[in-house]
């Protein structure tokens, strides 16, 4: 069975991800552990810190055990006859989210870390206190779920990609079949580009490149999606809003396509809520499947 980490601070964004998360791993028949890190002060006193008392992290620490069991009680009545009903198991734990996250990992296999987003637009999406950390530092994949993310089967999931390093984000397509034949979905390897960009040469590449992942992996379900806009954060924006897509897939790596994004001027909120969540590939793809 594959294992789903779902991140929660039992707010109604973290909550929704939760909801989404249960009926994501029924479709594909996963179990869920559920996760709430209580962020607590160092032990050891340091100049110019208060020493918290120990009494006081065990009551906070059995407070996020009792929201634990609300919120796996309510995910549970989410069960039908009809499908599967997936596993769920919870944990509290003291420390830093980041460090939590790397020992659970460490411990058991995690396919998907899932978490909610707080922020409107794409880089609210993104620059949330802990996705950004997340997305730079965990191995796993990363699901990013918005607050207007409807609980539906997936069946339209779009790749993004600006076809600079097609040979690196492709390696990721393989991993990416993996989900979306257990879904049954559809991918749409979306080009996202700007007008100028546009070249004979670009079209040629791009039409290689597609040949080479219908012979390279044997799933019917894979087409081509081509956005032009002035402006590719905009271009990414309208897909998530008017795409008609069910899923968004980015991939992380140095000087990709997520990664210029990132870094770059993203502080401004875009218009527009998001409907659809991010799937963040990073670091290398699973080495069986390369």
């Amino acid at each position: 069975m594959k294992n789903l980490l779902v991140l929660t601070d039992f707010s109604k964004p973290a909550k929704h991800a939760a909801a989404y998360a249960y009926s994501l791993a029924k479709q594909i028949q996963a179990n869920i552990i559920l996760c709430n890190v209580v962020i607590i002060p160092a032990e050891v006193p340091q100049a110019g810190l208060i020493v918290w008392p120990l009494e006081e992290s065990d009551v906070l620490l059995k407070e996020s055990e009792v929201e634990l069991k609300k919120l796996k009680l309510q995910l549970e009545k989410m069960g039908d006859n009809q499908s599967p009903n997936s596993e769920i198991s919870f944990r509290s734990d003291p420390g830093i989210l980041l460090d939590v996250v790397r020992d659970i990992s460490a411990e058991t296999k995690i396919d998907f870390v899932m978490m909610a987003t707080h922020g409107a637009g794409f880089s609210g999406l993104l620059m949330g206190n802990h996705s950004r950390s997340l997305i730079d530092d965990i191995g796993s994949p990363l699901f990013i779920i918005p607050a207007m993310a409807k609980i539906a089967p997936i069946r339209k999931i779009a790749f993004a990609t600006d076809f600079v390093d097609p040979d690196n984000e492709m390696k990721f397509i393989r991993e990416l079949i993996v989900l979306a034949s257990s879904l049954k979905a559809e991918i749409f390897i979306t080009h996202v580009y700007k007008e100028n960009e546009a070249s004979p040469e670009l079209y040629k590449s791009v039409q290689e490149i597609m040949l080479n992942i219908s012979c390279e992996n044997d799933y019917p379900k894979i087409y081509y999606k081509a956005i032009k806009n002035v402006n590719k954060k905009q271009g990414l924006d309208w897909l998530m809003i008017h795409g008609e897509m069910d899923l968004l897939v980015m991939v992380h790596h140095a000087q990709g396509f997520l990664d210029r994004m990132i870094r770059g001027s993203l502080t401004q909120k875009m218009a527009g809520e998001l409907t659809i969540p991010l799937l963040v590939f990073k670091k290398a793809p699973s080495p069986e499947l390369i």
